[in-house]
C-alpha cells in the first residue's frame, strides 16, 4: 500500500488548482528573469579567439555562421579526457532537435571544448551527435570565460567559478555542491570522482574544465559578451530534469545514476 497522501478527485482538483497558481507565478518570474538577462550591459569581444572547427581554422565571428545571435555550450572535454562528460553529454542529447529551430530564428548554437579537434570528431561520431563542435585548443577562450583552469590555479586557489572563488586544493571534491555531497554514494566513492573515472581521468585533471553557457551578439561586425552560466545554472537546459520534475517521484537520485545514452543497455532502475 502507498504511503503517498491519497485523495479524491476533487481533493485532487482543489490541490491542483492551489499548485497551478504558483506555476503561473513562477512563470512570470521567468519571464521577468529572462527580461533582466537581456538587459545586462554588453561587453565588446577583443581578443582575437582561434578554433578548430569543421571547416578549418575559425574565428569567434565565424562561430556565428551568419546569424547574429551564438550560443555557446562549454562542453566538459579537457585535452587529457578519453569521452566527454557523462553530464554534458546527458545535456547535448537535446542539442540536435532545437538547433534546428534556433536556427530559423537567427541564433546559432555550437559546443566548445578544449579537447583536440579529432577527439571531439571520434566522440561526436560515437554519440550520433550533429551540432557544431569548435576545439578551443591551447586558446584563451575557456580561461577567460571561466570554465578552463590550469593546475597551479587549483593549487594555489585562483579558480573563480559560477561567480565564486575556490579554495586552494580543497580536501573534499572540488565541483561538488551541499546537494551533491549528500546524496547516497556507492562504495563511499565521491560523485566527482565517479564522473572522473567515466571520463578516464582523476578529480583534479577532470574539475579543470567546467560546464557552462554563454551568449554573444555580432552587431556591425563587433561582437559582444551577454550572458553567462554556470553550474545549476545549467539545469533549465538539461531536458531530462524538466521531465523528471512532473513525474510522481520527481528527480529521486541516488547517486550518479545518468550514463551516456549508449551506455544504459539493459539496466533497470532498482525499485
Amino acid at each position: 500500500m502507498t504511503m503517498h497522501k491519497t485523495g479524491t478527485r476533487e481533493e485532487w482538483l482543489a490541490a491542483r488548482l492551489e499548485l497551478l497558481e504558483a506555476e503561473k507565478a513562477m512563470t512570470r518570474r521567468s519571464d521577468e528573469l529572462a527580461r533582466q538577462r537581456q538587459a545586462l550591459p554588453w561587453v565588446r569581444v577583443d581578443k582575437a579567439y582561434r578554433f578548430d572547427t569543421d571547416e578549418g581554422n575559425a574565428s569567434l565571428v565565424d562561430l556565428f555562421q551568419g546569424r547574429s545571435q551564438l550560443l555557446v555550450y562549454h562542453f566538459m572535454f579537457g585535452p587529457d579526457y578519453i569521452a566527454g562528460c557523462p553530464s554534458c553529454s546527458s545535456i547535448a542529447d537535446g542539442f540536435d532537435s532545437f538547433a534546428v529551430h534556433l536556427a530559423n530564428h537567427d541564433v546559432t548554437l555550437s559546443a566548445v571544448s578544449r579537447a583536440p579537434l579529432a577527439k571531439l570528431h571520434a566522440y561526436r561520431r560515437r554519440m550520433g551527435w550533429k551540432f557544431p563542435w569548435a576545439s578551443s585548443r591551447d586558446g584563451d577562450f575557456n580561461f577567460d570565460f571561466n570554465v578552463g583552469f590550469t593546475e597551479e590555479q587549483q593549487r594555489k586557489g585562483g579558480i573563480e567559478y559560477n561567480y565564486r572563488r575556490e579554495a586552494a586544493a580543497p580536501t573534499h571534491e572540488p565541483l561538488a555542491g551541499k546537494t551533491v555531497q549528500e546524496w547516497p554514494l556507492r562504495g563511499g566513492e565521491g560523485p566527482v570522482a565517479q564522473m572522473a573515472a567515466m571520463t578516464g581521468t582523476d578529480v583534479a585533471t577532470y574539475t579543470r574544465d567546467r560546464p557552462g553557457l554563454s551568449a554573444f551578439v555580432l552587431e556591425d561586425g563587433v561582437v559582444y559578451h551577454t550572458y553567462s552560466t554556470y553550474a545549476r545554472g545549467l539545469d533549465g537546459i538539461w531536458g531530462m530534469y524538466q521531465w523528471l520534475d512532473r513525474t510522481p517521484l520527481g528527480r529521486n537520485e541516488q547517486g550518479i545514476w545518468w550514463r551516456r545514452h549508449d551506455e544504459y543497455g539493459e539496466q533497470r532502475v532498482a525499485s
